[in-house]
């Protein structure tokens, strides 16, 4: 899985007038927590978190927080109720003898014939809950759709992916081809003439 390196600095206050000052300045507070250490409290600049927050993917943290290093997951935000700037920001320190959980992006692969034959295919989940060592997370989770015909689904419980365990329940559909209008009315016509024969 890939990190998108952060750069931060330590706070020598942590009051209300601080952190009102800090968010004055284009600056998000934020705290590091784990591995049994006392919670780091610094600040990263707002625009800083573009890349990691407003994005599809999902990406660790390469924190540096004046010069000392390590790799973090951003594990809590909090938004402005009115214009969505984020207030404050919570760290979760890596460790890699210490499975994680992690919500993965879904990778449609394939060509469904359902949808081949005038189907919709809808995304239901777009990002999995799963659990594991952090080396062996990837990018995003693969869901082959050759053989998804219309009105069929792919659910949770028929991924497997190695080395990972699946949060999310497995009957929870994934991926789905629902029957549009047009085929609905294509079938209506096709089963009139038959009708009509008989």
């Amino acid at each position: 899985m890939k990190s998108l390196a952060m750069f931060g600095e330590k706070r020598s206050e942590t009051g209300k007038v601080s952190t009102k000052l800090l968010r004055t300045e284009g600056k998000v507070p934020c705290v590091l927590y784990g591995n049994k250490a006392k919670p780091v409290h610094f600040f990263i600049y707002s625009a800083d978190f573009k890349d990691i927050v407003y994005t599809p993917n999902t990406y660790t943290a390469k924190l540096s927080i004046d010069g000392q290093v390590c790799r973090a997951m951003l594990k809590d935000l909090q938004f402005h109720p009115v214009n969505d700037s984020i207030l404050h920001a919570d760290f979760m320190t890596l460790s890699e003898d210490k499975p994680v959980v992690l919500e993965i992006p879904v990778k449609v692969v394939g060509n469904s014939p359902g949808v081949r034959a005038g189907g919709k295919l809808e995304k239901k989940i777009k990002k999995l809950k799963v659990r594991g060592f952090i080396k062996d997370m990837p990018d995003f989770i693969e869901v082959n759709i050759d053989s998804l015909e219309m009105a069929k689904s792919i659910k949770v419980g028929e991924l497997s992916a190695a080395n990972l365990t699946f949060m999310d329940s497995p009957v929870n559909a994934i991926l789905s081809v629902v029957s549009t209008r047009a085929v609905k009315q294509a079938d209506t016509a096709a089963g009139a003439p038959a009708a009509a024969s008989k």
